[in-house]
């Protein structure tokens, strides 16, 4: 492949990426799906490999992660920041700024995994990010965090493409919150809404009151709706924005109020986010949608997010979105670790 304009660009969030940029990476992603395995693409990164840093667990992150440096040529390292002697807040360490410089003459690029219980506060994840992006001279890529998940917000993306048109424009995505046992972070779903904003979807969302989302995030949202002569709608109704949108992404996210005292308090958000038995995506909801599609980032918490009924229907695309996480992450590679 010749050198991309993106060759040493971060992914930290799609927002940051133009939108031709964007589509860019959806069509490689596309064409490297239809030529998984053709010479054209396993060569890529030949001897190289990719560092993946995991402050937290993954099912598909190291998976996808792992077969795409593998299927584009390079190899996929699994690091685990407690087995390393980094610095922390309570406890001395070699500092960022050393690490990232010394990984960046090891590796052609550097994924970071960091979420909710991990850190102190919400932003923390996204701040430690950016801190490793700032002395790295080698690519950054979110493999999801606090604020944003990028990989995860292409491969939903890729996933409409295929089944609503490549053209998007003026398709209505709904974000549902689900109640659920999880406790989760803002990432899948501010990602979703900044990436369908970016290309012309309308973007709804709704939520119980109390789970707002990031402000930040929100204003960027309506902004990219805006520009596209698109809607950007919030509302507190459990059913309200199911009507005539073509895509449900029902996914349990924490409150406002879940970091306090340093720390993030899961037990009370699960007990919290019970009580609100109505917000499911069920069969009844789901008829009120333009014969929309049910997605989710996975893992799914069934019983609660969304009935079994919903999420293995003949309009559920969560498979096909998990695998596209693959394709996505080789494109994105490519493209910014690819000399």
């Amino acid at each position: 492949m010749a050198k991309s304009n993106l060759y040493g660009r971060d992914l930290i969030t799609t927002q940051e990426w133009s939108k031709e940029e964007i589509i860019q990476t959806l069509e490689l992603a596309e064409e490297m799906q239809k030529k998984r395995f053709s010479p054209e693409f396993s060569n890529v990164l030949n001897n190289r490999s990719f560092f993946m840093f995991f402050y937290n667990p993954s099912v598909r992150t190291r998976q996808s992660f792992e077969v795409a440096a593998t299927e584009l040529g390079g190899h996929g390292l699994f690091l685990e920041p407690k087995t390393m002697r980094l610095k922390t807040a309570t406890s001395a360490g070699e500092t960022v700024e050393d690490a990232a410089n010394v990984m960046a003459r090891y590796a052609c690029g550097l994924g970071i995994r960091i979420l909710e219980d991990k850190i102190a506060d919400y932003g923390e994840g996204d701040a430690l990010i950016r801190e490793y992006a700032k002395y790295s001279e080698i690519p950054i890529v979110s493999m999801a965090h606090d604020k944003f998940h990028p990989c995860q917000g292409l491969a939903d993306a890729m996933g409409y493409r295929k089944h609503l048109g490549k053209d998007l424009k003026g398709k209505t995505i709904l974000h549902a919150w689900g109640h659920g046992a999880l406790g989760r972070s803002h990432c899948s779903v501010q990602e979703s809404m900044l990436i369908c904003s970016r290309l012309g979807m309308n973007v709804r969302v709704a939520h119980p009151k109390g789970y707002s989302l990031d402000p930040e995030v929100v204003k960027w949202t309506k902004k990219n709706c805006s520009d596209n002569g698109m809607e950007f709608a919030v509302t507190n109704d459990v059913e309200e924005g199911y009507e005539g949108a073509e895509i449900v992404y029902s996914r349990n996210w924490m409150s406002e109020k879940a970091y306090h005292g340093g720390e993030f308090h899961k037990a009370e958000e699960v007990e919290k986010a019970l009580k609100f038995t109505d917000w499911i995506c069920d069969e009844k909801k789901m008829k009120l949608t333009n014969n929309g599609f049910f997605s989710h980032p996975m893992p799914v918490d069934r019983g609660h997010e969304v009935t079994d009924e919903v999420a293995s229907g003949k309009r559920s695309i969560i498979i096909d979105i998990a695998e596209n996480r693959l394709h996505v992450q080789k494109a994105v590679m490519a493209l910014t670790m690819a000399g």
